[in-house]
Parts: C-alpha cells; sequence; structure tokens
C-alpha cells in the first residue's frame, strides 16, 4: 500500500527560507502527498505552486503556543483562507483545557470550525502537556465543535506524537480523524500509528518515510 496521502509534508521553522519552502512543495509534488504544511506567511506562494496538483495547502493558526485570543485565532483563519489555504491546523488554549474552562475551549474551536466554512480543521491539542483525562476531554471538545481531526502536537513543546496518545485519541473520538504529529521519523513509526488509528501524518521526514529510510535530528 502507497501511504502517500497519509502524509502532511511539513517545514514549520520559523528560519525556513523561500528556498526551502520551495523544496518542500517540489518534493509534495513528487511524491504526492495530501498536503504541504507551512506557516501562514507562505500559504500565497504555495497556494500558486500546487494549483495544477492535487496537493492540498495546510498552514497553522495560534501557532505553536495556542494562546492568541480567540478573535485573532478567527481572524488568522479567516486570512489564510483567503491566501489559499486548503486546511486549518489550530492550536486549543492549552492553560484554559488544564483549568477546565471547557465552554471557551469549545466556543473557540467552534469559532474556528465556523470562519473556514467547511475546510478541514485538526485541532491541536499538545497531548505532551496533558493528562490522559485532558487528552479525552479535550478530543470530545473537538468532536463536539465538529472540527475534522483531532492531532496530537505541535512539534515545538517537550514531545510528539506518540502510540499512547493517538490510541487513547482514536479510542475516544471514534469516527473522527485523528493526526500524529511530531517525531514520526520512521516508516515502522508511521505504520503503527496508522495501525492505532491516525490517517494523517504531520511529518518533515516525509521523503524518508515513503523510501523506507529513517531519518534522525528533525523534531517535526
Amino acid at each position: 500500500m502507497n501511504y502517500n496521502k497519509y502524509i502532511d509534508h511539513t517545514l514549520l521553522k520559523q528560519d525556513a527560507l523561500a528556498s526551502q519552502i520551495d523544496h518542500l512543495i517540489d518534493e509534495a509534488i513528487e511524491y504526492d502527498f495530501a498536503s504541504v504544511c507551512v506557516n501562514p506567511t507562505w500559504v500565497a506562494h504555495a497556494h500558486q505552486r500546487l494549483a495544477d496538483t492535487d496537493v492540498l495547502v495546510c498552514t497553522v493558526i495560534g501557532f505553536p503556543l495556542g494562546a492568541n485570543t480567540t478573535a485573532v485565532k478567527v481572524f488568522e483563519t479567516k486570512d489564510a483562507l483567503s491566501n489559499g489555504a486548503d486546511e486549518i491546523d489550530m492550536v486549543i488554549n492549552i492553560g484554559a483545557l488544564k483549568d477546565h474552562k471547557d465552554e471557551m475551549v469549545y466556543e473557540e474551536i467552534k469559532a474556528i470550525v465556523e470562519a473556514a466554512k467547511g475546510h478541514t480543521v485538526k485541532v491541536i491539542i499538545e497531548t505532551c502537556l496533558l493528562s490522559e483525562e485532558e487528552i479525552m476531554r479535550a478530543c470530545l471538545l473537538a468532536k463536539e465543535a465538529n472540527a475534522t481531526f483531532v492531532k496530537t502536537s505541535t512539534g515545538f513543546s517537550t514531545g510528539g506524537a506518540t502510540f499512547e496518545a493517538v490510541k487513547l485519541m482514536k479510542e475516544t473520538v471514534g469516527d473522527m480523524d485523528v493526526k500524529a504529529s511530531g517525531g514520526v521519523r520512521d516508516y515502522d513509526t508511521m505504520l503503527k500509528m496508522i495501525e492505532l488509528g491516525a490517517t494523517r501524518i504531520g511529518t518533515s521526514s516525509g521523503v524518508s518515510l515513503m523510501t523506507k529510510k529513517a531519518e534522525n535530528g528533525e523534531t517535526y
């Protein structure tokens, strides 16, 4: 089986150069990945480059901390869509979740889903900062708010996707999609994530995954 359409080919480093973004896009076209995942500043460029392909443009909102106000995240979402984004990966307000401000978390996710107007919304819950109970609660809030995916990680915190977290998330959300992001750098790890229920893999190692060559040193 070819797993290329599971992969969001990702470059979110703050010092990414235009040449590196273009290389990412070239690889995504060559391997026909699901999307390229880039910071908002690159969305219009990626949209233009990918216009004649079926590779989508994914971007991140409230990234990487999730601590922006809801109004800012909604604006970011609308701006990204106007620039050609196809998919939105938003970071929840993690402190609010841990403070049991569930209504606030739910309303924010709902506002971004509404702003996305039918586009895919993936809700990043940053599992490395959460207990099992908090992971389950975040997943259920995202599902209730009609998001498309729950996503493990930004890749910019203390850890990335784990088998345990992906398994728990899938068990919690049922038929909702799960994205495993952060630290998926070898083929066997990718297969295990998919076996546990992940339907999308966020990684900077997409090419090595497709060629089954392990890649070390990257955080995403």
